[in-house]
């Protein structure tokens, strides 16, 4: 569990005691308003019907900051069945992709369209609270899954809590993903900068609970709810790390900091750090630890 992420939704003074929303609407409408600053989803659709027998409607669909396609649900109170609902959905997903991409082609345009990562869909679902056994049962599917507890406090804060957040890769991905990130067999044949990036991997998983890894071709994100840091495949002397800490609030230092505010680069985020060697690592902890607090 992490800490309760706070976001300011209008001007004033607010009130310390948490409250839950009057009625389902009142959440699905804030976050879908505010979607991208708190989960780092781009707002596609609310209430997407879908077309199937059974049939049904998405609360909202999104698609995150490294293009994987996200269902969001919402429950008031406790959970009762928001899982397996949103399960359902995902199973029409990876069934209807073209609907999907449709979707996206019409709101983002056709590159987004073609970059859909198909391999890392998402549910979220954001409720008052869950039971122990959700997250138990979250841990026996092979999806991504988070799930996020909500919170009113007065009138102008909304807090998120991320209860339990689960990778889709099945365990024998995550022991290749190991083997190749940080075993020594890979070390040695990579060379230094293989191993430097087998040493960042590390440092990044162990900044805390409910980590995740998502893959693509230009650049490895790694996320809680949100991208806190993406890192491009390794250069024959150094290793580019995006992050999300602001730059503008870190004395930048020439060769290993670099503000790409408006910069165009793989990954997100608009700190750039160059790291040469294990010292490099070193110095860029606290950078990391910053980024990771502020996602």
């Amino acid at each position: 569990m992490v800490a309760l992420k706070l976001f300011n939704t209008q001007c004033g003074v607010t009130e310390v005691v948490p409250r839950l929303a009057e009625v389902e609407a009142d959440i699905q409408g804030l976050v879908e308003a505010h979607m991208e600053t708190m989960l780092g989803v781009t707002f596609l659709a609310s209430e997407y019907v879908i077309d199937c027998v059974d049939g049904g409607r998405i609360d909202s669909l999104g698609l995150d900051e490294n293009g994987a396609p996200v269902i969001i649900e919402y429950k008031r109170g406790t959970a009762a069945g928001v899982i397996n609902q949103g399960l359902y959905y995902m199973a029409w997903l990876t069934t209807h992709k073209d609907a999907f991409r449709n979707l996206v082609r019409d709101r983002l345009g056709v590159t987004a369209a073609s970059q859909i990562l198909w391999s890392a869909p998402r549910l979220i679902c954001v409720a008052g609270d869950f039971t122990r056994y959700d997250a138990h049962a979250v841990r026996e599917h092979r999806r991504s899954i988070d799930l996020v507890r909500y919170r009113y406090f007065g009138s102008d804060h909304f807090g998120l809590e991320t209860v339990a957040s689960v990778t889709g890769q099945s365990a024998a991905s995550q022991r290749v993903r190991r083997r190749v990130a940080g075993l020594p067999t890979a070390r040695r044949q990579g060379g230094a900068m293989t191993e430097l990036a087998a040493a960042v991997d590390e440092a990044l998983v162990g900044l805390g609970g409910g980590i995740t890894r998502v893959q693509r071709k230009q650049y490895t994100a790694y996320q809680r709810l949100r991208n806190f840091a993406c890192v491009c495949p390794p250069q024959q002397t150094k290793l580019l790390v995006y992050l999300k800490a602001d730059p503008k609030k870190v004395d930048l230092v020439p060769g290993f900091t670099r503000n790409v505010t408006g910069l165009g680069h793989h990954g997100t985020g608009d700190l750039e750090v160059q790291l040469r060697t294990e010292r490099d690592l070193e110095r860029a902890q606290d950078l990391f630890r910053l980024s990771y607090a502020a996602a």
